[in-house]
């Protein structure tokens, strides 16, 4: 138990609820400051369960009446419940009714029913729907939903919820109604509604069994004109959904909704998914191709809950990546799937995983450290987290990886079959990660999945990120070469020990000229009529040694290939084959890897050396000319170019320090950068006229590669005039700012004058406001964009408090704090982590003000100084001390109070 806080909730200790809802019957009287809502449920006893009092949820509800089958009843409230004792004995389900009304235009936390621009929003994962009546809040209890939404015609002439539309009409007073009825059975947090001024974009479908469908986008009027991406993405997902696992939508429409004030992406309510406007509006003019990609995977996402969330949802909160883990999987594979070519696939894989790298496993190594299967929290929405999703989608992908059968090596026909078996057990029920994996399991039952099943599941129970070791010998005697792995796992909170995972481990072998070797393993029959260049080992001993025969030269092993587990490789390669690896190896993911390996190479060896980045070059001459043949390659997508050419981060550098001065990690990075930058002009130069696109905008993957090229190359190329005090290219920037056609290359100039510090930054960021002045998501990229910028002289701190007296900046809404406050504290170490502590003192600061307002938003602002113990000195103390300066205010929420008590345990 943390000090001073509510009880932990402990998964052992789960229990079925004592009562089962079956059906509630909700009618809202929608007012901004007193919503009335009547709630009449059929509920029953759960026979399995023994208890007298059925205690519901409710928080910041007015309480008017409690009716049991038509009569008056007593009842208590205990803290946040309402406790009803003397309800009717036995089976027999009974009607209760209670009416409360509560004030969403006070309710800041944007959980449960708050209101948004005038018009009526939901919230209910995890714990909102308390907030809008008292109710069984757990995921399951799971109930049959109709719903009659009231309001004033005029200001709320469109009312939505979850499900089909069942009737609608006009009532007395200039009011109206609208009915809703949800024909599948769902927990209260997929609960939706939706009142207001909107406008919507639809489109008629019909699925490969003949049905149609209406699917329809809701946004505020004025944005029309982009949805068209979101309607696109939303189409791509319903046809792709029902082609590669055979789920079809279930309703009769499927509705998206925007809104500007949301604490999440997006959230799946059952027909009515809610979204973020940041997910949803696009146009050329206003929308980057990472925004235009972000729609397309986030669209997805919420669509694919459909069957894996919300046709099968959560036993409990700690079974979160049951959907979370699976879903985020779907929609990495669904935005593969949309890249086409496998050179973009790639890419998108890339992608994933350096998200996963640089913010997954700083969380497994930190004080928040937790199984992807948690055992215990005090806050659910502090567990909404990169290991549940990330990390669980990874333990989703070994799983396919492990049912791969000759004739499908990917595993992706056996996966399927889990999936369908997965379904036919589980519609329409409330299950547990375990129920998942052994329906996976069993519809492959030769596989190594289903041997290790019992070991594979120590994926979902132990917290913390494997690492592997790889250690290689050849024997020429025998052209043999041996392969020993070793695992082991770093200790994490309330897990000394750990035992060895199911670790798949995708190997090829590399000559020394770079030719793919054939690998047949010793003893192993298969490949000697068709030769197999690559070969995934499986590892689930603390060590374990793989021999392969007929290798007739020292190889160069390639290991991990397209990342097939979550871990940390160690593998003793040299300069020279890591070098072979990035000009050579025929696995995308690896090329790419061996860049990066290069580069961190050389950033510890200049920190650990203490050498001075302004006086010595910490890029060596090889590892240059290796960059300047990728950006020379004739073969190369562009999109790899600028993957391979981006160098580490400042915050993956520092994970792989025992102590880390990040005012040095930034002065070593930013050297690398000028070392890139000015070895390589002519072939920046070239990279940016060649990679110019030209015709109309098109978010496509070839064209998006592309842009990012370009758009680095000039960034480059302006960070080398300025170093060498001349302003030709700062001034073309400017002008391609001026004549960009759409936002990408607008913004990608922008950045390329903001980061090279010139002046005529000053002049571009006035322009630019005073383009998108009247664009929210823009003038967020605005926002961001300066506070995220390298810090040169303890500038951007100012700059960010400057911003904060800004008009258009509005701590209220979750965007806008995200994108000032966090770019800051979050996304610029060199700027946050300043020797004077003054970060520190700004960060606390604004947790604090972040609490009062919405502890969602402050808790995950409160996990910037997670890693506070890695830092040297005077960081280390002066990060405690803003931790303890946050920890010492009585009045927090448990949200943040979590945290920062996780943050200072011993």
């Amino acid at each position: 138990m943390l000090e001073g806080q509510t009880k932990a909730i402990r998964r052992v200790e789960y229990t079925a609820p004592a009562f089962w809802i079956d059906t509630v019957d909700l009618t809202f009287d929608l007012d901004p400051t007193k919503t009335r809502v009547l709630n009449k449920m059929r509920v029953r006893r759960n026979p399995d369960v023994a208890a007298q009092s059925l205690r519901l949820d409710g928080e910041e509800l007015n309480l008017a009446r409690v009716m049991v089958n038509g009569g008056g009843t007593s009842f208590k409230i205990d803290g946040n419940q309402l406790v009803l004792e003397n309800l009717p004995e036995g089976n027999d389900a009974f009607d209760l009714e209670i009416f409360t009304t509560c004030d969403p235009s006070k309710n800041t936390q944007l959980s449960g029913l708050y209101v948004s621009n005038d018009s009526f929003f939901t919230q209910c994962e995890a714990e909102g729907f308390r907030r809008i009546t008292y109710f069984l809040d757990r995921p399951d209890v799971m109930a049959s939903y109709t719903v009659t939404l009231r309001a004033d015609a005029q200001k709320y002439p469109v009312l939505l919820s979850n499900g089909n539309l069942l009737e609608q009409g006009k009532l007395e007073d200039g009011r109206h109604f609208a009915k809703w009825i949800d024909p599948h059975k769902k927990p209260c947090y997929l609960f939706a509604l939706v009142a207001g001024q909107l406008v919507a974009r639809e489109q008629r479908i019909v699925s490969r069994s003949g049905r149609e469908h209406l699917l329809q986008v809701f946004v505020r009027p004025g944005d029309l004109d982009k949805t068209e991406h979101a309607m696109n993405s939303l189409m791509a997902s319903v046809a792709w959904d029902e082609a590669r696992f055979g789920l079809p939508l279930d309703l009769e429409r499927f509705m998206i909704v925007a809104t500007s004030d949301f604490n999440m992406g997006a959230m799946e309510n059952k027909g009515l998914n809610i979204f973020n406007t940041k997910f949803v509006l696009a146009n050329p003019a206003t929308a980057t191709d990472n925004d235009f990609a972000g729609i397309e995977s986030v669209v997805g996402h919420e669509y694919f809950h459909n069957w894996t969330g919300n046709r099968i949802t959560c036993q409990d909160w700690f079974q979160l990546s049951l959907k979370e883990g699976l879903t985020v999987f779907r929609d990495q594979e669904f935005s593969q799937d949309m890249a086409g070519v496998q050179s973009a696939r790639a890419v998108k894989r890339i992608e994933d995983v350096r998200v996963l790298r640089t913010v997954q496993f700083p969380e497994d190594a930190g004080p928040m450290a937790h199984p992807v299967r948690p055992d215990s929290y005090v806050e659910i929405n502090n567990f909404y987290t990169v290991t549940i999703y990330e990390k669980g989608a990874e333990v989703v992908r070994m799983m396919q990886t492990l049912v791969s059968a000759p004739g499908d090596e990917d595993g992706k026909q056996g996966f399927a079959k889990g999936m369908k078996l997965y379904f036919e057990r589980h519609d329409g029920q409330a299950v547990t990660c375990d129920d998942f994996a052994q329906a996976i399991s069993d519809a492959n039952p030769g596989s190594p999945l289903a041997q290790l099943l019992p070991q594979f599941k120590r994926w979902y129970s132990q917290a913390g990120t494997p690492r592997v070791l790889a250690e290689g010998a050849y024997n020429s005697d025998n052209k043999s070469f041996t392969l020993t792995l070793s695992q082991s796992c770093a200790p994490t909170p309330d897990q000394a020990i750990k035992e060895p995972f199911v670790i798949p481990v995708s190997v090829g072998l590399l000559n020394a000229s770079g030719t793919p070797m054939a690998v047949r393993l010793q003893g192993d029959t298969q490949g000697q009529a068709h030769p197999e260049f690559s070969k995934t080992l499986v590892l689930s001993e603390s060590t374990q040694t793989f021999v392969f025969e007929n290798i007739e030269s020292v190889p160069t092993p390639s290991l991990l290939r397209n990342f097939t587990a979550p871990v940390n490789l160690d593998c003793a390669l040299t300069e020279e084959q890591w070098l072979t690896l990035l000009a050579h190896d025929t696995d995308s993911f690896n090329r790419w890897e061996a860049g990066q390996r290069l580069a961190v190479q050389a950033a510890l060896r200049f920190i650990r050396g203490n050498h001075n980045p302004q006086t010595e070059p910490v890029l060596g001459a090889d590892y240059l000319e290796a960059m300047k043949a990728v950006l020379n390659h004739p073969d190369l997508d562009s999109a790899f170019k600028e993957l391979v050419l981006t160098l580490p981060s400042e915050t993956y550098i520092s994970e792989q320090l025992e102590s880390v001065d990040p005012q040095q990690v930034h002065a070593v990075r930013e050297a690398m950068k000028l070392q890139l930058a000015q070895s390589l002009q002519t072939e920046w130069q070239t990279c940016y006229t060649q990679n110019k696109v030209t015709g109309a905008y098109s978010p496509d993957a070839k064209s998006s590669g592309k842009r990012a090229l370009s758009g680095m190359a000039l960034s480059m190329l302006c960070l080398a005039a300025v170093h060498d005090g001349t302003s030709i290219w700062p001034g073309k920037a400017l002008q391609a700012f001026k004549d960009a056609h759409n936002m990408t290359d607008r913004f990608n100039a922008l950045v390329a004058l903001v980061g090279s510090g010139h002046e005529l930054a000053a002049q571009a960021l006035a322009q630019f406001h005073a383009l998108f002045k009247n664009e929210a998501l823009v003038i967020d990229k605005w926002f961001g964009l300066q506070a995220s910028t390298p810090d040169r002289g303890g500038n951007i701190l100012p700059i960010v408090r400057q911003l904060m007296q800004h008009p258009d900046f509005n701590l209220r809404n979750p965007n806008r704090a995200r994108s000032l406050i966090f770019s800051y504290c979050s996304a610029n170490p060199g700027g946050f982590h300043r020797t004077d502590a003054a970060g520190y003192v700004y960060w606390s600061e604004r947790v604090i003000e972040l609490d009062a307002i919405n502890p969602q938003v402050a808790a995950r602002l409160a996990r910037a100084l997670d890693r506070w113990k890695k830092l040297a000195e005077p960081y280390r103390q002066a990060a405690k001390t803003a931790i303890e300066r946050v920890a010492a205010k009585s009045d927090l929420s448990k949200d943040v109070r979590e945290v920062v008590t996780r943050a200072l345990a011993e």
